[in-house]
Parts: C-alpha cells; structure tokens; sequence
C-alpha cells in the first residue's frame, strides 16, 4: 500500500491516467517514435489531501534497459 508523502495516509492505488477528452490513457517509451510501450501509467490519489502520484506496476522492462546499460 502506498502511503501519501504529504500526510501518511493509505492511498487509493491502481487508477487510470487518461487524457481529457479521450480514453487513451498515457504509455511510457524509450525516446524516439515507435519504440516498444516500457508500461501503463497508473496513479495513486490520497483521500486526505488530494496529493497524486503516477507510478508503472511492471517495472520489468524498466529493470532490463538499466540492465543493457551496465
């Protein structure tokens, strides 16, 4: 569980992140154009004080491009 940074509160985790005014959500990828999806961007929202952080559950592939660059 995730606690808030400003007042230590359980936060609500696995939310979606979408872009006003469509359903497409956000992805993250190496630089440049057409390089693979690194994951889905979630967020966690703190009921207390409205405090969000976004975060990537798989950090698999992240991992493995710090891996390539050792």
């Amino acid at each position: 569980m995730r606690k808030c940074l400003r007042c230590n509160v359980d936060m609500v985790e696995n939310l979606d992140v979408k872009v006003e005014g469509g359903a497409y959500g956000l992805k993250v990828t190496k630089q440049g154009v057409f390089k693979d999806n690194l994951g889905k961007v979630k967020c966690a929202v703190c009921p207390e004080c409205g405090y969000t952080e976004t975060y990537i559950q798989d950090t698999s592939k992240i991992k493995k491009i710090l891996d390539e660059k050792r």
